[in-house]
Order: C-alpha cells, then structure tokens, then sequence
C-alpha cells in the first residue's frame, strides 16, 4: 500500500527536502518544474518548504516531471545530511515552546554556512533538552531534595557560616535579645539597602517579589497562613542578599538556597547564642520543650521546632528527627540524624511517603485533645523513639509537628515519663497498610474509589530561574509598582 501527503505518517518538510532535492539533481528551476506540472512557482515553494500540504494529483505530476515514482517522494528519510539538518531545524522551530519564546524562524537555505546550521541543531537540541528535564520536575525535584537532606544530616542540620551571618546582622542592628520587632526588621532591611512596602496584589506564585532596580521588597498585607510568622518571610527574602545567593543554577541549588534562607531566618529570629542557652538551662532541668522555646522567642511551633534541630545535636548532643505531616498521614518535610526509618521511594525521596499509622505523627489526631501538648514512645525496627507534636491547622488541612528523638535521650524533655506508647513494625505492610483478612474478603472487588490526586505531585513547575513562579505575572507586578 502507497503512503499518501494526507497519510499523518508521512511528514510534509522531509517530503519538501526530497522534492526539491530531486529537482536539483534532475537541474531543473522552480518556474521549469511549474510549467511542466501547471502549478504557479509560489505554490511549489510551498511545497518545498513543508507548508502545505500537495494534493496525490499533484505530487503525481511532480513524479511524473521528475522521473521518478511518487514513492520516491514518500520516503521517511532525509536525502542528504544538509537536508536532514534543514528538516531537523524546521522541526524545533515548529516547536511550541520555541514559538512561544518570540525568536525569529531561521531559514535554512543554500546560504546559511554548514557551520551556522550546525550550531543553530546545538542549541535548539540543548533547549529541548532543558525543557524536557523541566517537564519532569517532579522526580527531579524528589532526587534533589533527597540529596539536600542527606547534606543536612551530614552536618546535623547546623550551618556554622550562616549562623555567623546572622550574628554579624543582628550586631549591626544593635539587637542584644529578646523577640526581633518590627523596628529591628526595618532596621535590617535598611542596613541591606532596602524598603519594605506591604501591598495586596502579589502575584499568587510568589511570597514576596524584589525589585532590584529600585531596593524595593514587596511582601502581602495578610500573613500567607496559620502558623506562619510573617516576619519570616521579610527576613528569608532578605537572606538571599546576604548569603550572596545568584540566580539558581539548577533545581537543586533552587532548593539549597531556600533551606539556607529558612535558617538565616530562624537564626535572626532565635539567635544562637540566647537560643543555646536557653535550651542547655532547660536541658539541665531536664525540662526542654518546643512550647517553651517557642514561647521564649515569640515564633510559631514550626519556626522553634526546626531550630530546635538546628541546634540540638550540635551544641547538646541530642540526635533528632523533624517531621511535617497532613492529617491524611502524608509526609511533606522531614529530617533526620537519630536514624529513625522515614518511608521513602526508590529516588530515597521521603515528601509524598505515607507515615506509619503508629507513629505519634498520626495518633496524634486520634488524640482526645489533639490541641494539647502529645506525647508518645514508639518502638520501631530502627528502636523505640520518644516524640513530641503539635496540631496547627491551615488552609490545607491539619498538620501534625513532630520533634522526636531516640528512648535514651527522652529524660532530657518534659513528658519524657509519659506512659503511652504504640509499635510499629513499618515497612512490613502488615503493620497498617495491608487491609484486615476480613475487610479482604469482604470488598475486594466490591470498591471503586476515586483518588484526590494533587496536581503539584504531577505537573511541570512553570518554566523559569525560580521554580514554580510565573515570571509573566511578576513582571506585570513589578512594572504596575514601578
């Protein structure tokens, strides 16, 4: 069976380069070729050129004026590798994505150099491959962020050069202790050289946006959420000029410099040496607990429970894990230096991993009282963990904060002495992933259920230097402030 132009198998530049490279060979002109097939020499050009689609009468009579069969001009491969060039050209530039970068078609005719095509294939190839690393962004992402973890653990989550940044800050403010105000955030912005302006109509990608040509940060007039310290976020954008971050290079580095702005704030907001001293005087009364330090600093739980492990293995010899998990039992952060058996995919990523239904992060919402202070033991294959956690809710649910640490160094905390415990036997699915015998017998077969996917799990990050920001809106932000 003859393919025919109509055939979707059959592609309209390939068959243009053969066209014309059959009449080269036969040394015929555009207007010769027209005449013998009574087609203008415009529509032809068309032809070639892989613009329109010819009628089978009219490659026919191409065919036919060439001396050729139309099978001939069927033909899925290039021929010649100029030609095959040329026709790869036209491919990326029919691409959607280089369309929508607004550059100029090249045309890849006889007077473009060899060398020029050459470079012209390099580069369309290597945007396509950009491109298509960021359409997976999602295990990119996971493979990243279980590298960065696995950093953190290597230093016990304690960055020695940022808690000296923040020193220095705090000492060119004259901040001596207690909670950093807003006077003193004011104060450090204008050390940085910069002007705070609280606005309503950020772009809803973004928690802040900076413009560097004018020193102005634009930050939202509503804290983003509860349990969210909304001096965080001026103090964490500020980091960025500090730590003398560039434009990230790649996902990875994307994630490292958010960290390291999450510590510097931590560290403006708790600064170590009155955070150390506090938590080791509470350490000697065996009486540590997150509400205190928390407290003590007027932060939310989460910004004292992530300091805590900041400084906790490092300066009190106390290994820790941290985890942030929804009530529907799905990891979203976690850390760990005390060896507690996270679950985990095969990229070693843990955000998106279901937590054992044992663990304290979980019973937690079982709890009469899930508001209160939550203590528990739980004996795993990994050894018995005590932990402590905390309930916030936000606009995506409750969230449970957990601090834990192995059986041996729970004396140090208030509600160390704490009766409850529980045993999880993770990742053996039987522990409380496998349904009951029963409940097997019972419905297998007999359900259907439809599952809440959540979009960020499977979707592309828009494409740009900052991951997951909409460049488009924050340029039309920036250019109504101006």
């Amino acid at each position: 069976m003859t393919a025919s132009p109509s055939d979707p198998s059959v592609d309209l530049v390939t068959l243009g380069q053969r066209l014309r490279h059959l009449r080269r060979t036969r040394g015929m002109t555009l207007d010769q070729l027209s005449a013998a097939v009574g087609r203008a020499p415009s529509q032809l050009s068309l032809i070639e050129n892989g613009k329109r689609e010819p009628k089978l009468s009219v490659l026919q009579a191409i065919a036919g004026a060439l001396g050729v069969p139309m099978q001939d001009l069927l033909r899925p491969e290039a021929p010649s590798r100029r030609a095959g060039l040329e026709i790869e050209l036209a491919h990326f530039q029919q691409n959607p994505a280089y369309q929508a970068l607004g550059l100029p078609a090249v045309r890849a005719g006889r007077r473009l150099p060899a060398d020029a095509l050459e470079a012209l294939i390099g580069m369309h190839r290597e945007l396509n491959r950009v491109l298509t690393e960021q359409t997976a962004t999602p295990e990119v992402a996971r493979r990243a962020n279980a590298q960065l973890r696995a950093d953190m653990r290597r230093r016990d989550n304690y960055f020695a050069e940022i808690e000296q940044a923040a020193a220095r800050v705090l000492q060119s403010v004259r901040h001596t202790t207690g909670p950093l105000s807003q006077r003193g955030i004011l104060d450090i912005a204008a050390q940085i050289g910069f002007t705070l302006h609280y606005v309503n109509d950020l772009p809803s990608s973004t928690r802040s946006v900076t413009d560097l040509k004018n020193r102005r940060i634009y930050l939202p007039q509503v804290a983003s959420g509860k349990g969210h310290d909304p001096r965080a976020v001026v103090l964490q954008t500020l980091g960025h000029f500090v730590l003398g971050h560039n434009d990230p290079a790649d996902y990875g580095d994307f994630l490292r410099q958010r960290v390291e702005v999450n510590y510097f704030a931590a560290a403006l907001l708790m600064p170590e040496k009155f955070a150390v001293d506090f938590l080791a005087e509470a350490k000697a009364d065996r009486a540590l607990a997150i509400d205190d330090f928390r407290d003590a600093f007027g932060v939310s739980y989460e910004t004292a429970a992530h300091r805590f492990t900041n400084l906790a293995t490092h300066h009190l010899g106390i290994p820790v894990h941290f985890a942030r998990v929804h009530e529907s039992g799905i990891v979203y952060k976690a850390y760990e230096n005390d060896n507690v058996r996270f679950p985990s995919d095969v990229t070693g990523a843990i955000e998106g991993q279901p937590v054992c239904r044992k663990w304290a992060s979980r019973t937690v919402f079982e709890a009469d009282d899930p508001y209160s202070s939550f203590y528990q033991f739980t004996d795993t294959t990994a050894g018995t963990y005590w932990c402590t956690v905390h309930v916030e809710a936000t606009s995506s649910g409750l969230f449970s904060v957990t601090v834990g640490t192995p059986y041996e160094h729970s004396r140090w905390f208030r509600g160390g002495d704490v009766t409850g415990r529980t045993v999880s036997h993770c990742p053996d699915p039987d522990c409380c992933r496998r349904p009951p015998a029963q409940l097997v017998d019972r419905w297998s077969g007999n359900a259907w259920p439809s599952a809440r996917v959540h979009s960020h799990l499977l979707a592309a990050l828009p494409p740009g230097t900052f991951p997951g920001v909409d460049n488009r809106d924050v340029y039309d932000f920036l250019e109504r402030r101006a």
